[in-house]
């Protein structure tokens, strides 16, 4: 059997307020975060990352989780004046020329008119969220649906250097 060699660029568009609030309301904890080492290969599988851009709203995005995405993937956090959706949606439409699929992470219907725009201009699209708090048209519309599980969220449990010590 001929071996296929998929050569596909993807884009990975993450509505973080979106994800977080997702994972927060499952984990039962507002320090739960996405891991991205564990996620991003599950999400590209075997594809090429073009593209990894997370949007926030709000200037609170720690400094140290945007180096992180940057040296691992290239990646780049983008705070948002309000929500994510418009900036989300228009860096969509400027990539979908440019790569084979967007997976956009976020269970929000508002991104549904989004999903089949793309679809009509020729773009795979993938849709990445937690189940319980994903819309379920947006599931039926986009081409690929993964479920983002606890396998792929921690509990960040603080720096090291703040253990507290018991005074003898």
């Amino acid at each position: 059997m001929t071996e296929i060699i998929i050569n596909q660029s993807v884009a990975i568009l993450c509505d973080g307020n979106n994800i977080e609030r997702s994972i927060h309301e499952m984990s039962k904890s507002t320090k739960a975060m996405i891991n991205f080492d564990q996620l991003i290969p599950k999400l590209l599988n075997g594809r090429g990352l073009n593209r990894l851009i997370y949007f926030r709203e709000g200037e609170s995005i720690s400094g140290k989780f945007a180096e992180r995405l940057h040296e691992n993937y290239y990646g780049s956090v983008v705070p948002c004046h309000k929500s994510a959706d418009i900036p989300l949606s228009i860096k969509a439409t400027q990539l979908a020329s440019k790569v084979d699929t967007i997976i956009i992470m976020s269970g929000d219907s508002d991104f549904v008119e989004l999903v089949t725009h793309l679809k009509a201009e020729g773009v795979r699209v993938e849709i990445a969220a937690v189940r319980q708090t994903t819309a379920n048209i947006l599931i039926k519309e986009s081409d690929h649906y993964h479920e983002i599980s606890s396998d792929d969220w921690f509990v960040y449990k603080g720096s090291k250097r703040s253990v507290h010590r018991k005074k003898k």
